[in-house]
């Protein structure tokens, strides 16, 4: 299965054109999806600066995974309360990453609305949690992930899950 990377961030870039109002706050999910908002921020030429979340202290796994070592801080670099986010991350998988992000947003204030939008969506789903706009889609066998290399340049491998 290849996924060609330019198209999926082209689809993205076409979706937020349509989808965003003015002065959307593009947010990217730590760490390949702050690679795709930068990404996506520059191709729509957005005034707007760029957030980052970092979710490490929100993941429902973070007993049994342990303290990531490379935790790093989150940036909202304006108030989001009445603010129309998009909140952008690589891959959507189970839902639980963008169920983090949408808690530690919540910390930071009450936006108007958050918009989903992810450069790949696989099957998977654990949590209720639909995107707005998706770069490409994908179905996986079980034994298999997806991850985002990058950031330049950015691309896609599909690997065997290691136990």
């Amino acid at each position: 299965m290849t996924v060609d990377i330019e198209d999926a961030l082209a689809r993205m870039a076409d979706g937020l054109r349509t989808l965003t109002p003015r002065r959307p706050l593009l947010i990217g999910v730590h760490t390949g999806g702050t690679w795709v908002a930068e990404w996506l921020h520059r191709r729509l030429g957005l005034a707007e600066p760029l957030g980052s979340l970092d979710i490490s202290f929100y993941r429902d796994d973070f007993s049994r995974v342990g303290m990531n070592p490379q935790v790093k801080t989150s940036h909202l670099p304006v108030s989001i309360d009445d603010r129309h986010l998009v909140l952008i991350d690589d891959v959507l998988h189970t839902g639980r990453t963008v169920r983090a992000a949408l808690n530690e947003l919540f910390d930071y204030g009450r936006p108007a609305s958050i918009a989903l939008a992810v450069l790949i969506e696989r099957d998977g789903r654990e949590l209720p949690i639909q995107p707005d706009i998706v770069g490409a889609r994908i179905r996986l066998k079980a034994n298999e992930h997806v991850k985002l290399t990058g950031p330049d340049p950015l691309g896609i491998k599909i690997m065997e899950k290691s136990d």
